[in-house]
């Protein structure tokens, strides 16, 4: 199960040794035991990795589109190929349960090459305006840095439209979850992406991160994970003037309208919040009902939560694995009982392990009533099954608490289409989800204010990675 290419990294198209000998444990967080051993590299190897893409990139981008379709198109068969082996190591590396794992993690990496294959087939590349050609094309070399929380959804969109867009690329996955990286770098080596086009280096975000961030070959950097760790990337950046686009944290609020099935409603919000044990920066994380239902909602609320498994993540029956290291568990319970501490009704959960499991970091689902805007549990990003329920006493109100927020990733709105409707229109944030609907992979994905910048997904990732040249003059 552990990809062979752990302790080597993936540059100008073959697997080589670090410039150093300093490795990392891999821990699987339902045991506490280390699995493997990953390399981290230093700025030697960061230097090689863009050196190589800095050569290969201007043949890749003046590649047809077409072409580079057909390369995209033998990457989702090489994935499809090992998908299995993508859902068993990331279960392995994040504690997903396996079945999540399957229907869930490996899925996204699958449909986020299916969206990029369909929308670079639909594209117009090129096209006139008046005497003007108007041309998209690939901004460059590329450093990508990617979570360990959704490993194949960030790095396959953010990969497979850089590629799609003929930019060469530095991927840095998360050091904490590497294994899926690996993986990764492998099918991209046997679906025969050009040399030099797709390298990867691992290593901390301290080391790896921060010097491709500001290294002067780099044209853009696209980064996934905290908003503390964006703005540091940012400001790295900032010097060689590279674009930046950041997909950064989230406090997500969840209005239930006094129209709403309000249990189905709030079956559906504990459920989104609880997915991935809490590790989502979309999760709905506050749940804002009416005030005159709040008790009610706190009921349905704990039923919901009654159905979760929390257990071993090989265990088809399991639905909830732990958290993803020691360092976040103790960050999770930290809040818990701060919630606890500044008053806040604790409806079930709380601190400490869930009983019969005493190794692994695994955590209690936890359902807060009786929240108010000005405590941590409804302001600082958790990351964790907590769920804040928060009354209101009218519509104009649960619009102004789910704004009042540095962040702006996403939002959700139960209750006849109409009303959701125009409530969503009201509120600030890059992607807001009417009663709970299918995930869309055409959607555009990013934030506004402390959530981050630029949009990913299908085309709006492909042009997020473009340059936009107009030839004046070119005539008729």
């Amino acid at each position: 199960m552990i990809p062979d290419n752990m302790l080597k990294f993936y540059i100008d198209g073959a697997w080589v040794e670090p410039a150093t000998a300093n490795r990392m444990g891999v821990e699987n967080p339902a045991t506490e035991e280390i699995v493997a051993e990953v390399a981290l590299g230093a700025a030697a190897d960061v230097d090689r990795a863009v050196a190589a893409a800095r050569v290969a990139f201007p043949g890749w981008c003046a590649t047809p589109a077409a072409d580079r379709i057909a390369v995209l198109k033998r990457l989702l068969d090489a994935y499809n190929a090992r998908y299995e082996e993508f859902a068993q190591v990331m279960s392995l590396e994040m504690g997903a349960p396996i079945e999540w794992a399957r229907a869930a993690q490996a899925w996204a990496g699958q449909v986020h090459l299916e969206a990029a294959i369909r929308a670079a087939e639909e594209m117009e590349w090129e096209a006139m305006r008046g005497t003007t050609r108007i041309v998209h094309e690939g901004i460059g070399v590329c450093g990508l840095i990617t979570p360990w929380n959704w490993p194949m959804n960030q790095i396959v969109c953010k990969v497979a439209p850089a590629l799609a867009a003929g930019c060469a690329m530095v991927l840095k996955p998360s050091e904490i979850a590497p294994l899926s990286g690996v993986l990764f770098a492998e099918i991209c080596h046997e679906a025969g992406v050009p040399k030099g086009v797709f390298n990867l280096v691992n290593g901390t975000g301290a080391e790896v991160g921060a010097y491709l961030s500001a290294h002067p070959g780099v044209d853009m950097m696209s980064f996934t994970g905290s908003t503390r760790a964006g703005a540091a990337v940012a400001a790295a950046a900032a010097p060689s003037i590279k674009r930046v686009a950041q997909e950064l944290g989230g406090k997500s609020p969840n209005i239930i309208l006094p129209s709403a099935d309000l249990a189905a409603a709030v079956a559906g919000g504990v459920e989104g919040c609880f997915g991935n044990t809490g590790q989502s920066c979309d999760a709905p994380t506050r749940m804002l009902v009416p005030r005159a239902r709040h008790g009610e909602a706190l009921a349905l609320a704990r039923e919901a939560a009654g159905a979760v498994v929390v257990g071993d993540p090989r265990d088809p029956a399991t639905t909830m694995g732990p958290l993803v290291s020691g360092v976040h568990f103790e960050k999770v319970q930290r809040l818990i009982q701060t919630g606890i501490d500044e008053g806040a009704t604790l409806v079930c959960g709380g601190p400490g392990r869930p009983a019969g499991l005493n190794r692994g970091w695994f955590v209690q689902p936890t359902i807060f009533g009786d929240v108010t805007n000005d405590m941590t549990i409804a302001r600082e990003e958790i990351f964790g099954p907590v769920l804040a329920i928060m009354p209101y006493d009218d519509v104009d109100e649960a619009v102004e608490i789910a704004n009042d927020t540095v962040y702006g990733l996403a939002a959700f709105v139960s209750g006849p289409e109409e009303e959701a409707r125009a409530v969503a229109r009201r509120l600030r944030a890059g992607t807001v989800n009417l009663n709970y609907p299918e995930w869309d992979t055409f959607a555009p994905f990013g934030g506004y204010k402390q959530s981050g910048n630029g949009r990913e997904y299908a085309d709006w990732g492909i042009r997020d990675f473009c340059e936009v040249k107009g030839i004046v003059g070119w005539g008729a």
